[in-house]
């Protein structure tokens, strides 16, 4: 079995992972969103401090499992460093104690095989990859063949939510309240500006709609400062609507050129169902198979670095458990390799 630890933001999780047939045994995660919502966003620092605390919670419900474990596989890139270091300096402790070797996880590729939890791999395919931190299509040609098509070159498309809905009063993550607010309102009602649509350049880019969305507020707001409800709505449903026009045409430019029969949607903004439902019109019309992992498994979790180290454990792919430490993370460009 492997133990997968997972702490690259505000998510403390664990899982276990039977490497012969990828059952999940064991999986449970423990949210800081609660503790992050007065600040309206993630504190790295605080972070920090609640998965030091969650980890060793999550790990001794755990114990059953670990005499039979042969690896630990961590989160070590990209992330928030001073959250990946708990997870690591526990992924150390572990693999001493028990002589097992470590699997490095890199983030982003964790988020490609949550797509296969409990599930045969499914490659090559195109990847959209829409998250807090990230906006990129990938091209997954193999296990480690993995390129960047597209990225972001500003706000990505989970930020971008969580800001909207911070300037609103709304609280954190913005991302289900945006969506909720967004289904009872009218999308036609504000002309909000569809980013890079009259553009050549094959990027993803939100700043520009997020200044768009802060006037309109401010536009909207009454003599004592207050937005109300029906206005919070519309203003939801505008938003949503230009992201997702936004994301479409720059993949279809991508489909356009790509003849990979198999397309998928992961990370945390994967769970939108107004963007999946675009999405399913668009594979439909381009003939590609549509996959999506489950709800459970969008945001960041154990159990998709666990089912990504299954695969690393086939190939010999393991880190010194000494040396292992946080990676520096890349800025993403086209035509990069993951």
């Amino acid at each position: 079995m492997i133990l997968s630890i997972e702490s690259s933001c505000d998510d403390s999780s664990l899982a276990i992972t039977d490497i012969a047939t990828g059952k999940l045994l064991f999986h449970r995660k423990i949210s800081q969103e609660k503790e992050h919502a007065a600040y309206g966003g993630v504190v790295p620092e605080l972070a920090s401090r609640l998965h030091a605390v969650a980890l060793p919670v999550l790990l001794e419900s755990a114990k059953e499992y670990l005499p039979g474990l042969k690896a630990v596989a961590v989160t070590n890139r990209p992330g928030l460093g001073v959250t990946l270091l708990e997870g690591i300096a526990m992924a150390k402790t572990v693999a001493q104690l028990q002589h097992i070797p470590i699997i490095a996880v890199h983030h982003l590729k964790a988020h490609i095989y949550s797509l296969f939890i409990e599930k045969e791999v499914v490659m090559p395919l195109l990847v959209l990859l829409i998250s807090g931190g990230h906006t990129q299509i990938i091209r997954v040609s193999s296990h480690e063949k993995m390129e960047v098509l597209a990225t972001s070159i500003d706000d990505s498309v989970g930020e971008s939510y969580d800001k909207c809905a911070k300037m609103m009063g709304l609280g954190y993550p913005g991302g289900p309240i945006i969506e909720k607010l967004a289904r009872e309102g009218d999308e036609e009602r504000f002309d909000l500006p569809v980013p890079l649509r009259n553009s050549p350049q094959l990027a993803f880019s939100l700043s520009g709609l997020k200044n768009a969305v802060r006037l309109l507020i401010e536009e909207c707001r009454d003599s004592e400062g207050n937005l109300s409800h029906r206005d919070m709505c519309d203003i939801a449903a505008g938003f949503q609507k230009s992201v997702k026009l936004h994301l479409i045409q720059k993949s279809k430019k991508i489909f356009d050129k790509e003849k990979i029969a198999d397309f998928a949607i992961v990370g945390g903004a994967s769970a939108n169902l107004y963007i999946r439902s675009a999405y399913e019109q668009l594979c439909k019309k381009y003939r590609k198979r549509m996959h999506v992992a489950p709800l459970e498994f969008c945001a960041d979790n154990a159990a998709m670095v666990g089912r990504y180290a299954q695969e690393a454990y086939r190939k010999g792919e393991f880190a010194d458990p000494l040396t292992i430490d946080i990676e520096p993370t890349k800025k993403l460009s086209a035509n990069m390799e993951l």
